[in-house]
């Protein structure tokens, strides 16, 4: 009692404005130590004209029990806006399921007259070009700090949607100086449900499954099995791509306002972490930035201290190195992208923790550290609430440092649009020159789109050369620098990366990029990009046949189904070997159209990007396309590799039938599916088998009146259990009775050891350390039409994971390895034979070992970009391997050739065993 008394005391004496007693009562009832109240959150506003969420929904934020779909959400934020003057709320974007994606604007009511006018003169700062230091300066004094908050990306992370509700609230009814300030010298704009359709499923799912549980580690899921309609945790690697809605409303809202401060809500780690990285940071974001980072988070970490939070902390988790977070669309474009990572329990439960074991950096989250000044204990009783706490003084303290150091703020993103014009200045690159032929046009063009996307000047040389030209004089130099330059991780990095190392965007699009060290071209003999570009392909000659050079260009499987769907006596044949025609040597791969006439021909190419030349090849050495029925495999543990598979093909145009346990337990699958594809998923074969423990079943994921938001884009009365090794068996008869069966990645690895073929098992090498990276990989098996279009020797994107072996006499089965060098057993033996009379000569030696030092030099250039340690272990190894079973085959893809929607280059890979998936 003496507690509440004197934070009344406190909180009356603080603020002359009245205090809402009955909202302050229940956040002492519903916190579960006084260590985890802080003061600055304690004192909420008591305002007749606006409704609080007690007001409204008749229940506190972070209230037992209790989470809000972002409908009803939306809804307190329309109340609000309708109540004050301070708060505006818009629609900026539609989810995939069709919910929309809603972004609110507080400030002082002053402010909110000038929006547009703050609008442009931020974005003037934004172009340094733009504008003469006088009127910079002028602008820098009197402008306003744009504050971004993004609540709600990871769906089972449920406490800040609930939070942003309460901080909106006390932005508008509080009339303290502290507010005031705020509200003054900032915009604050918030997003407060940025992936709603996950949302919802996590919402439905607490009341339908979770909201009984009485222990958090007992293993039973706390997650739907989707979020998004095609990505998982995911939605947060999507800011190189830009594919899904969630990035698109948050890159809007970045280009519509520049927010010198953006900062993405996360739960995750106890109790707090305030992101500032471990290093190694990324070598393109200003240093200011990350002088930033440090300068925020350790204002934050001190008043929170300074307010008896335990457990704050602002090192040793996360690294600073990966761009393609969806809040790095800040630091990419010279403002301040940062993180919490509050403590959450996926949920309105309060549950005893554990935390007494955890590590970051290899110090237990209980030791007290530089960075950590007053840890936690080892268990805490720890409940919604107490995550809104954190957060909200969190939020509040970093408001209040934006406020009271509004012209630094400003100043340093003025300052950090002058260092990317003057870049080229110091950077030993001056520009990139993007050709426009080559070997495929289509990715050319999507290459420079996508730079486009993220704000980054293209030019256009007027004259032959045909070139795109990348000048590294423009606001985002840094960026564009990063994109397209090679990424080389530090080899002594004391932490592991927190995500992929290498995202050189050349090689991942296939797309080759030069770099240059002087300016070739006058600006008079330059065209400023202002629209997307495409490539639009021709047909050359005159006939009733067309070939197609074919050079694994991503859009031919695009192209070859949607011939199918369009003309009625389409026919497309694969040349399965070398060929001299006349004065033309036509290569391995080489597509023959008929069945179409010129303008059918013409509109085919112009609509997927192809150069066509009239004629035919007269061969016995080829096979027709038969476009198989393909198949996608989903668990209910993981459906995250399988999201981006079903967004890839559909992009694509490839019609598929998603399966999950249930379809193999049917069985009969060869008579439904030509080809089963087996995303990439975690864990073992166990979790493969069995997959969610069915102790805790049923557990049902259907769409109900109850709970609307479930059964999409799969359902199941019981999403427990897995197909057992009934389910298994199926699975194999379909590949022995003709079906091709492609797991990917991980998979790859579970496939082996279930032992769906013979001689192909995984292993983990151990010293091996392989994050994202883009490496060189060689053909094993020339004439396969797996490798049709890619020369000899090329380069993919490969991540940590499992390898497969053989017998060496089994080693025909591998198509492509990794590097150059063959395995240790199969490097040429040059010592003496005893006991064999004929022995080698010494031209004989000399050759053999001259080739082996030939292939250790080539190996040196295993990594292209990012970094592998021990690479040995991995270099001779099987990339993708293609072994028979019965009248069938599975094809192991040992690296995901479908990561993210990124690594374009490599999916022509999967896209030729589609097509050839009757004759590999």
């Amino acid at each position: 009692m003496f507690f509440i008394f004197l934070l009344t005391i406190i909180s009356q004496t603080i603020y002359a404005q009245n205090r809402d007693t009955a909202y302050q009562n229940r956040i002492i009832d519903f916190t579960t130590d006084e260590r985890f109240l802080p003061e600055s959150v304690l004192g909420i506003p008591k305002n007749d004209d606006i409704p609080s969420p007690l007001d409204h929904f008749g229940s506190i934020a972070g209230a037992p029990g209790i989470m809000h779909r972002s409908n009803e959400i939306y809804e307190y934020f329309t109340q609000l806006d309708n109540a004050s003057p301070k708060l505006q709320i818009e629609q900026i974007g539609t989810s995939e399921e069709g919910r929309p994606i809603k972004l609110v604007t507080i400030t002082s009511k002053a402010n909110m007259k000038d929006l547009l006018d703050i609008r442009k003169e931020i974005a003037l700062l934004a172009d340094p070009r733009k504008l003469d230091e006088k009127t910079a300066k002028k602008i820098i004094k009197k402008g306003k700090v744009v504050y971004f908050l993004n609540g709600g990306m990871h769906s089972t992370e449920m406490g800040s949607p609930e939070t942003l509700m309460e901080l909106a609230y006390r932005l508008v009814a509080d009339e303290s100086e502290d507010i005031q300030k705020i509200l003054d010298n900032c915009i604050v704009l918030i997003n407060p449900v940025s992936e709603p359709d996950g949302r919802d499923k996590q919402v439905d799912w607490y009341y339908r499954h979770s909201i009984d549980r009485e222990n958090y580690d007992d293993g039973f899921p706390k997650s739907p099995p989707y979020w998004g309609k095609y990505v998982f945790h995911d939605n947060n690697r999507d800011g190189l791509q830009v594919t899904q809605e969630i990035t698109k409303a948050i890159f809007k809202i970045f280009f519509d306002w520049h927010p010198q401060v953006m900062l993405d809500l996360h739960e995750s780690v106890p109790l707090l972490y305030i992101s500032t990285g471990t290093g190694p940071y990324n070598e393109n974001v200003d240093p200011i930035t990350i002088g930033e980072w440090q300068t925020f988070a350790n204002h934050e970490l001190t008043l929170l201290t300074a307010q008896g939070l335990p457990g704050v902390f602002n090192w040793a988790f996360y690294d600073g190195w990966w761009p393609g977070y969806g809040i790095w669309v800040a630091n990419n474009h010279n403002s301040i992208g940062r993180f919490y990572e509050t403590f959450g329990n996926a949920g309105g439960n309060t549950y005893l923790r554990d935390i007494s074991k955890a590590k970051f950096a290899g110090d237990l989250v209980t030791s007290r550290e530089w960075y950590r000044p007053d840890p936690a204990t080892g268990q805490l009783y720890w409940s919604s609430r107490n995550n809104v706490n954190y957060t909200e003084a969190g939020v509040l303290a970093s408001l209040q440092f934006a406020a009271d150091n509004r012209e630094t703020i400003l100043h340093n993103f003025y300052q950090k649009g002058l260092n990317s014009i003057n870049f080229s200045k110091t950077n030993d690159t001056k520009m990139y020159i993007i050709p426009e032929k080559q070997r495929d046009r289509v990715m050319t063009a999507y290459l420079v789109n996508q730079l486009l996307k993220q704000g980054i000047e293209v030019h256009r040389v007027k004259e032959k050369p045909k070139e795109y030209v990348v000048l590294l004089d423009q606001p985002y130099s840094r960026f564009a620098n990063d994109l397209l330059s090679i990424q080389q991780y530090p080899d002594n990095a004391k932490f592991p990366p927190y995500d992929a190392v290498a995202w050189t965007l050349g090689y991942l699009y296939g797309v080759d990029v030069e770099s240059s060290d002087s300016l070739p071209y006058n600006t008079d003999e330059l065209e400023l990009l202002k629209d997307a570009v495409s490539y639009n392909g021709m047909v050359k000659g005159e006939g009733s046949s067309f070939v197609l050079n074919y050079q694994a260009q991503t859009s031919l499987i695009s192209g070859l189904y949607g011939a199918q769907e369009n003309y009625e006596n389409f026919k497309a044949e694969i040349i399965d070997s070398m060929l001299v025609s006349g004065n033309d040597t036509i290569q391995a791969g080489t597509v023959l159209l008929s069945g179409i006439d010129k303008k059918q021909a013409e509109d085919w190419a112009n609509s997927f990007g192809f150069e066509l030349r009239a004629g035919s090849a007269d061969t016995e050495y080829k096979h027709e396309v038969k476009l198989p029925r393909v198949a996608v495999y989903h668990s209910w543990v993981d459906t995250q590799g399988e999201g981006w598979v079903r967004y890839t093909l559909e992009q694509k145009g490839i019609p598929y039938t998603s399966i999950n346990k249930d379809d193999l337990v049917e069985g009969n699958l060869r008579n439904s599916y030509d080809v089963i594809i087996i995303p990439n998923q975690r864990g073992t074969l166990n979790h493969f088998i069995n997959g969610i423990d069915d102790r805790f079943g049923p557990l049902a994921y259907t769409k109900t009146d109850e709970f609307p938001s479930h059964g999409t884009p799969d359902s199941s009365e019981d999403i427990t259990g897995g197909p057992g090794h009934f389910g298994l068996g199926n699975l194999k008869q379909f590949v022995e009775e003709g079906g091709v069966l492609i797991p990917l990645d991980n998979s790859a690895a579970i496939i082996a050891d279930a032992s769906l073929s013979k001689n192909v098992r995984s292993f983990s090498p151990g010293n091996l350390f392989h994050p994202g990276s883009v490496v060189t990989v060689k053909a094993r098996n020339k004439k396969s039409p797996i490798l049709n279009g890619f020369p000899e020797t090329f380069y993919l994107f490969k991540g940590n994971g499992k390898l497969l072996s053989t017998a060496k006499y089994d080693r025909d089965l591998i198509v492509l390895q990794y590097g150059t060098e063959p395995l240790e057993d199969e490097k040429a033996y040059t010592g003496k034979i005893l006991g064999l009379k004929t022995v080698k000569n010494k031209a004989e030696i000399s050759e053999a070992q001259t080739e082996v030092d030939q292939n250790k030099q080539k190996d040196e250039s295993y990594v292209l970009s990012g970094m592998v340690r021990n690479e040995k272990e991995i270099v001779g190894n099987a990339a993708i391997l293609n072994v028979s079973s019965g009248k069938g085959r599975i094809v192991y893809f040992t690296f995901n050739p479908l990561n993210r929607y990124l690594n374009h280059h490599d999916a022509p890979l999967l896209w030729n065993t589609l097509i050839n998936w009757d004759h590999l």
